[in-house]
């Protein structure tokens, strides 16, 4: 029940087959109410932090000379995204992309800013889930777009900026984006140890308790993994072509920071692989104590059948409808008849269990 419960919010999104370029995609059952709009302005000294419903509002609260990190919660609200759009001169194709929860995780360039497209993982009912989410960088600002959800990967982050804790307050715009995507990526791992430990399980189950039920969780297990190898490999794309782009949105000190963040995506693909290799080798496993069962059946039924054949021949022998067998006059024939049957039965036994092949 429950794995049906996450397919389905693992919903798949129709493409705009022959819509032109920038038209926005449209949700037809957003999974939760609207949008919400949260503003945090700061600096080393101040810090604000308010939440809205619609962009006018959020226009009026909007303080000059402080940098900016604008979430919006809900990307299924076009109007929205289309009037921070105007408001930001976001390109038509970002606000394609921004909608388009199917996209593939890439890093974009424009001339007032930049774009970084990814998906956050998180462990929910016992699964690997997802969540679109969309970074766009500015020079003194950051806005993020992701879906209408509990909760996203930033509370670390909010954290350090409520709390002036550590260099977030002090930096740039680019090194709030930087540690954004920091957050995604740890929550990765995160999400990884929860699903290593039902592979981990699972490999305890297949060797001690195999049954049926193994194959369907077997099933559903790598088909996650494949899923989220689908959605961390293109990042490790994106985070080098951002420490490749020359923008000036990025500076070089933070290079060293995502660098960082690179090796953390290398580390979190290898875990991929090895759950990969992991689930592979439990389905073999699995077969071969199939197989070996098998074996051990067709060897017991073999066994019986090569005890009864030598018995089979002596009762086929005297079926037949002769008039002269000297045994069948004899008054203890049928006596020692069953004698002969049950001595090469008993030594034929003996002898397979001797060579254990019984």
């Amino acid at each position: 029940m429950i794995m049906a419960e996450a397919q389905k919010k693992q919903r798949k999104q129709k493409h705009n087959i022959g819509a032109e370029f920038g038209d926005m995609f449209h949700h037809h059952q957003p999974e939760k109410g609207p949008a919400k709009i949260t503003m945090v302005q700061y600096d080393g000294e101040h810090y604000y932090e308010e939440i809205f419903t619609d962009v006018n509002a959020c226009k009026t609260a909007f303080r000059q000379g402080l940098m900016k990190w604008i979430n919006i919660d809900g990307v299924h609200e076009q109007h929205i995204i289309a009037d921070f759009g105007k408001w930001f001169g976001i390109h038509p194709l970002t606000q394609e992309d921004i909608t388009h929860i199917d996209s593939r995780p890439k890093f974009e360039e424009y001339s007032r800013y930049v774009v970084a497209i990814l998906k956050m993982l998180y462990w929910e009912n016992n699964h690997v889930m997802h969540e679109h989410l969309c970074i766009l960088l500015f020079e003194d600002m950051v806005v993020t777009f992701q879906e209408v959800h509990a909760g996203d990967s930033f509370n670390l982050v909010r954290n350090r900026l409520r709390e002036a804790k550590g260099r977030v307050r002090k930096m740039g715009a680019d090194y709030l984006c930087y540690a954004l995507i920091d957050d995604v990526v740890d929550h990765y791992i995160v999400a990884l140890e929860k699903f290593g430990e039902k592979v981990e399980a699972l490999d305890e189950e297949v060797l001690y308790r195999p049954s049926k039920r193994i194959m369907v969780q077997l099933h559903a297990l790598k088909k996650e993994n494949l899923i989220a190898r689908k959605i961390i490999l293109p990042v490790r794309e994106m985070v080098f072509n951002m420490m490749r782009s020359d923008t000036e949105l990025l500076s070089a000190t933070n290079n060293l920071y995502l660098r960082d963040v690179h090796d953390h995506i290398n580390k979190v693909n290898d875990s991929i692989d090895s759950y990969r290799e992991s689930l592979s080798a439990i389905m073999d496993v699995y077969l071969s104590n199939n197989a070996n069962k098998l074996n051990e059946v067709m060897k017991t039924l073999t066994t019986i059948s090569a005890i009864f054949i030598p018995v089979t021949f002596i009762a086929g022998v005297y079926g037949m409808n002769f008039k002269h067998m000297p045994e069948l006059e004899s008054p203890l024939g049928y006596w020692i008849t069953i004698s002969i049957m049950l001595v090469l039965m008993i030594s034929m036994g003996w002898y397979f269990k001797k060579r254990k092949w019984w």
